[in-house]
């Protein structure tokens, strides 16, 4: 078709979601999957538009190739297999579908609570082999019992509903649902120490972070209750498997249900695929007609309408703004989600009010993308890739968090300056940030301190008493843990009170050698930063 837009569908997508780009005059849509990353970039050079669902790895190597790509379609939530940052810098918009698996994955987990409870899979299994072995598969009930979820956000929302429903009391830990929200929702919102230690059934619906990594492990498997069930559907990695494995053998754990995997899929040998207390299927959270056909068609309209010029809509790496703002603007953006992300990080609580001020260049320009940028930084630690530019205004909202713009003729001396402060668990928290020379994003001050940090990769916080012998352990600790270092930055309010240490390193710290540092002399605490 002369003139018109290629489109390539390099997955398998539903036919109705096919359907709907096919039946556009302005593209030309083509079907080619199972290719490898480097078919798909030997392939990419005359498309305009990609869609993708799980198995297609969109690299930096295959959008160095995409000379012409303009948007990535992901039919589902997550994006981790797009470099959504290679895409960015190509000015290539990245579009998630956040929604559409919402109903599909908190079915799927209401079943596996049911499953785990009664011994469904198992008792099945036996009976089919010929077996009659009633007493071997009593179960319990769920009416009376409390359910522990771990992130209150749409697909947990659900999950609480339908349990409700079985008369079953909620407990829920979000640290951004706002006392307003928990009112209507009649769900006990508690800290996750009274969650582990009250709830029959606990869930976990979070992104995995480096936050969420390992959340639930030997240490909170010790403050459950014995006899406790234990679910995830959301993400594999955020309950410590091999520790789980080991409280169902210690008689800790009553059962396990599990759908994700930190491999997948999981290897032979799995600790937990093997135990006969534990449910196991394939990561079918998403797997039904319904939310296969929905994240279909959506993203196919999305892809459609990018293309075509009717707008934007869920782009997970850039707000809807035209091209001349974006080359504007864009440093800026990219600068906001870096202290958003940050100031979430590092004040690890509850946020009810965000307050963005802007000083210099950006007065002149409406500064809502930015805002929205900085928003989405802030929830994303939590909520995970269900927000975007598009949704992180609606989400906050529906959080509680108040979100407040300002915009201020010179402060701390410098011409153009972004300045986030936070109020999480009733204190305020702030950070400022700003451009280099080269328009590149540079943290320079955290509370009252100044400092100079590139926000990328990974940053060590350090909070210290200001005394000689803390650079020179702290760097022979990483370097004997195999970690370099790539800049450092000290700030101090006065010579001898308390400081801030920054430091960019070019590989994670392993919580073992994160706890070596935190008892380092005075070393106040650390943390480990992940952008």
């Amino acid at each position: 078709m002369s003139g018109a837009a290629k489109v390539l569908i390099a997955d398998q997508l539903s036919e109705e979601g096919i359907q709907v780009l096919k039946a556009e005059p302005g593209l030309s849509v083509d079907i080619k999957t199972g290719l490898s990353s480097k078919d798909l970039a030997a392939m990419i050079g005359p498309y305009e538009g990609l869609v993708v669902r799980s198995s297609t790895k969109v690299t930096a190597e295959v959008i160095e190739k995409a000379d012409k790509l303009k948007v990535i379609g992901r039919a589902g939530v997550g994006v981790d297999n797009v470099d959504a940052e290679a895409a960015t810098k190509r000015g290539i918009i990245v579009m998630n579908v956040p929604a559409g698996n919402t109903i599909s994955t908190a079915e799927h987990t209401v079943s596996m609570i049911f499953s785990v409870a009664r011994r469904i899979p198992q008792a099945q299994a036996s009976l089919k082999a010929g077996l009659w072995e009633r007493p071997k598969f009593v179960g319990v009930e769920l009416f009376g019992k409390t359910l522990g979820i771990v992130g209150l956000g749409k697909i947990g929302l659900e999950v609480a509903r339908r349990m409700q429903v079985m008369g079953m009391r909620v407990l829920a830990y979000d640290p951004f649902l706002s006392a307003e929200r928990v009112g209507q929702l009649d769900i006990h919102v508690v800290p996750l120490d009274q969650l582990y230690a009250e709830a029959d059934f606990i869930t976990v619906h979070t992104p995995l972070t480096a936050e969420t990594k390992h959340l639930i492990s030997t240490k909170q498997f010790d403050q459950m209750k014995k006899g406790v069930r234990v679910i995830n559907c959301a993400r594999g990695g955020i309950i410590d498997e091999k520790a789980l494995a080991e409280a169902i053998k210690a008689g800790k754990v009553a059962g396990a249900a599990f759908d994700v995997y930190e491999q997948e899929p999981p290897p032979k040998d799995h600790p937990l695929i093997g135990l006969d207390a534990v449910v196991c299927t394939p990561h079918l959270g998403a797997s039904t007609d319904e939310a296969q056909r929905n994240v279909a068609v959506e993203v196919s309209k999305q892809v459609a309408d990018a293309l075509l010029g009717r707008g934007i809509r869920n782009a997970v790496n850039m707000p809807s703004v035209d091209g001349k703002t974006l080359a504007i603007l864009g440093p800026y953006i990219a600068l906001a989600e870096k202290l958003g992300s940050l100031a979430s990080q590092l004040s690890g609580g509850k946020v009810s009010e965000v307050r963005a001020t802007y000083v210099g260049e950006l007065t002149s320009h409406d500064t809502s993308p930015v805002t929205l940028a900085m928003l989405k930084g802030i929830l994303a630690p939590v909520v995970g890739e269900g927000v975007n530019y598009v949704n992180a205004s609606l989400i906050a909202s529906e959080r509680g968090v108040k979100v407040i713009e300002a915009k201020a003729t010179q402060m701390d001396a410098f011409a153009n300056l972004m300045a986030l402060d936070v109020l999480a668990d009733g204190k305020r928290f702030g950070i400022q940030g700003t451009l280099s020379a080269r328009r590149e994003p540079r943290i320079v001050k955290i509370d009252p301190y100044f400092v100079e940090a590139t926000p990328e990769g990974y940053l060590l916080i350090i909070r210290n008493h200001d005394k000689p012998g803390l650079i020179g352990a702290l760097g022979t600790l990483l370097g004997q843990s195999q970690i370099n270092i790539a800049g450092m930055s000290n700030g101090r309010e006065k010579p001898g009170g308390t400081a801030i240490t920054v430091v960019n390193i070019d590989q994670p710290v392993p919580p073992p050698v994160l706890e070596q540092v935190k008892r380092l002399q005075h070393v106040i605490d650390a943390k480990l930063i992940r952008f």
